[in-house]
């Protein structure tokens, strides 16, 4: 991951603001997202839809629950969610490690209002208590050490702000070996308590054919997962796991997730809600976390 700098909201591109296609840089773009997937983080065009609708939901809950200030998105990827978060009474700052997102995001985006860095997530060279608001989205669980990810965004977070955590709920996630440290919902309620002092903590949740959808991709993934009867990618180096795993994603997606993509399926973030009621089936914890606990 890269170290810190101060945000740059970059040049606009060609055609104006979000009018990229058609262009070389758009083409290019467009080569370069398909070409990345490695299953780290979702690519519109070439992610499930009920993937992506998981994300989009994500970040609309997010929304429900703001109110002016500054606010960080850790983790912006290429900031299609990010830009989201714009409003008059707010400014938004995205940060992640990759290069080749932040510049995409920059360069679509900033000229939007989305500002962009390129920064280290576990020590983000930004101010303490600089933001009213800090989303981490599916992002915590990337780490091997997301303690310093939690300690990191308590950090900059307002002594009155608010910091919401999106994260796989661990009973109902599959296999992703970019998934380092999964959390069921007491585990991460433990985690947040130390370092703030008001947590509450839910789930995001899917209507019963949308549950129906990963459940049915997860059994047909079982399946190409079966083929491996030696058990050799838990054997292997990780990082040899990693490499293989995002050479094969996009070829299991075309056998395991035939038509679940580009909107064909339907399903959007309008079939997701928040939820109290918590059980093994439920795929995403959603926390929002007050009160940070200033240490030494």
């Amino acid at each position: 991951m890269a170290g810190g700098r101060c945000p740059d909201e970059g040049p606009a591109p060609p055609g104006g603001p979000g009018g990229t296609e058609g262009t070389e840089w758009g083409r290019n773009v467009a080569q370069t997202t398909k070409r990345r997937l490695t299953g780290e983080r979702p690519q519109q065009g070439a992610t499930p839809d009920s993937l992506l609708a998981l994300h989009a939901a994500g970040y609309r809950a997010v929304i429900e629950r703001l109110g002016p200030g500054r606010l960080l998105d850790v983790g912006c990827g290429q900031g299609f969610e990010s830009i989201g978060f714009v409003a008059p009474d707010r400014r938004v700052v995205g940060v992640d490690y990759s290069a080749e997102a932040t510049e995409t995001a920059s360069a679509r985006f900033g000229p939007g209002g989305l500002g962009v860095a390129r920064m280290d997530a576990l020590a983000m060279g930004l101010a303490g208590g600089r933001f009213e608001s800090v989303c981490s989205s599916h992002l915590i669980e990337h780490f091997e050490t997301p303690a310093e990810h939690v300690a990191e965004i308590a950090r900059v977070l307002a002594d009155d702000g608010a910091a919401f955590f999106l994260t796989p709920n661990e009973p109902a996630d599959f296999e992703n070996p970019f998934h380092v440290h999964l959390f069921g919902r007491a585990e991460l309620a433990d985690l947040l308590g130390q370092y703030f002092a008001d947590v509450w903590l839910g789930g995001l949740d899917a209507v019963p054919h949308v549950k129906g959808d990963f459940a049915a991709r997860r059994i047909r993934a079982n399946k190409v997962l079966k083929l491996d009867v030696f058990d050799l990618r838990h054997r292997i180096p990780r990082s040899w796991y990693v490499a293989a795993y995002t050479r094969l994603l996009p070829v299991a997606y075309r056998l395991i997730a035939r038509g679940d993509t580009g909107g064909t399926t339907g399903i959007t973030a309008a079939d997701w809600f928040v939820t109290d009621d918590i059980d093994d089936t439920t795929l995403v914890l959603f926390a929002v976390a007050r009160r940070p606990r200033r240490r030494v």
